[in-house]
């Protein structure tokens, strides 16, 4: 059961992954024996989650502005440079935008759609060619979406993150069609995080972690182990024959909204 679970000998990007949920996806891969290269457009973030993360096992960061053409070829370019082949891909950068109706810029839109949506396509689109080299009958290559529960249900009132949760709900969509597409010798799959501690989700947490999490069903807020957990499960034999679905990992959130 345990080698289920195994990534040894295995190669994975996580865009995003200079901070929050992307370094708790990298720790979860690093620790079940994954090579792991952390990409997105702040190196420093980048370099200090490498330097937390290097006793784990081997990892590299690549600098690249992933919500354009040119950054995700920039991504796939690096790393076939260092790789013959890649074995998962963890969509998880991000961008937010918050602003009352009356006032929501145009660039809100098109900032976070760009991130959100549009380079989810191109840096698989990107790296596919990598991904079927990593792929076997027996244990497809891997694309792994950080969707949001804010994809399923409207936030609530006062959250004027308009373009996050359409970002969000289009991620999902784009999840399952991908999904399709790249059958059967990559698996498509997407994660809706709820509520984990980040820069992004630092707004929400005001009143504290153990005082937001005490109202939610478990009770808690997620933890890296959470996180962790689902990349590795996703990444793994174990989820060989799961593909286009969008997984809630919220504490039971999306059971109440």
């Amino acid at each position: 059961m345990t080698e289920l679970f195994r990534l040894d000998g295995k190669v994975a990007v996580v865009t995003g992954g200079g901070r929050g949920i992307g370094v708790m996806m990298a720790r979860g891969l690093l620790q079940a024996g994954a090579a792991v290269y952390l990409s997105s457009r702040k190196e420093a973030e980048l370099d200090a989650a490498v330097a937390e993360l290097s006793p784990l096992g081997r990892v590299e960061a690549i600098p690249a502005d992933l919500g354009t053409a040119e950054g995700a070829q920039t991504l796939a370019d690096a790393l076939a440079a260092r790789e013959d082949k890649l074995h998962a891909l963890f969509n998880n950068a991000g961008a937010n935008w918050g602003a009352p109706f009356d006032e929501f810029p145009e660039s809100g839109f098109d900032r976070v759609f760009n991130v959100n949506v549009k380079g989810v396509f191109l840096v698989t689109r990107a790296l596919v060619p990598m991904l079927r080299a990593g792929a076997t009958d027996d244990d497809p290559a891997r694309v792994v979406n950080t969707g949001s529960v804010d994809g399923f249900h409207p936030p609530e009132r006062g959250r004027n993150n308009f373009s996050y949760s359409a970002s969000k709900a289009a991620e999902h969509m784009l999840s399952r069609h991908l999904a399709g597409e790249l059958a059967p010798h990559i698996l498509v799959n997407a994660i809706a995080p709820g509520l984990f501690p980040s820069k992004m989700t630092k707004v929400l947490l005001t009143a504290g972690e153990e005082a937001v999490g005490a109202a939610l069903p478990l009770g808690r807020v997620g933890s890296s182990d959470d996180m962790a957990g689902i990349a590795v499960f996703l990444a793994s034999r174990a989820s060989s024959y799961i593909t286009g679905t969008v997984i809630p990992v919220d504490g039971g959130v999306s059971t109440i909204r």
